[in-house]
């Protein structure tokens, strides 16, 4: 049986946070951008990519609500956006700071996409519980 660490929890990390920064980013060079400033002269390369990313995210989202489920999905969401504000109220950061916030917005969404992407495993090393996908009829 594969044995779940640290190190399979920071692949699914970065992984979530290259969707996530590729997508859109503060520096503008995410795929937003790359869409937004040649809208015009939309190519192949722009489709495929823009496929490949709809993949990540598909796969991050529906791993996540499949193991945190509604419940587990609002109460990360409502940790790591008290967890946001609170960085920014101790660190003393300007809240109109665009970029500052953007970054720390989008570590937190990668944070509750990697975390729900590694809950099942989480859960079973510290429950022994194990969650899976119901299969109906016949296989």
């Amino acid at each position: 049986m594969n044995r779940f660490g640290w190190d399979s929890f920071f692949v699914r990390f970065f992984f979530a946070l290259f969707v996530v920064f590729a997508t859109y980013n503060a520096e503008g060079f995410s795929y937003f951008h790359w869409i937004k400033n040649n809208v015009q002269a939309l190519t192949i390369y722009m489709a495929f990519v823009g496929v490949v990313l709809i993949i990540g995210w598909a796969i991050l989202i529906r791993a996540t609500i499949g193991s945190l489920g509604m419940i587990g999905l609002l109460l990360a969401i409502a940790f790591f956006g008290l967890l946001t504000w609170l960085v920014i109220d101790v660190l003393g950061l300007d809240a109109s700071s665009r970029g500052a916030i953007t970054y720390i917005i989008e570590l937190m969404m990668a944070s509750v996409l990697s975390i729900g992407v590694s809950w099942s495993h989480i859960r079973r090393r510290v429950s022994g519980q194990v969650d899976t996908d119901e299969l109906d009829g016949d296989i």
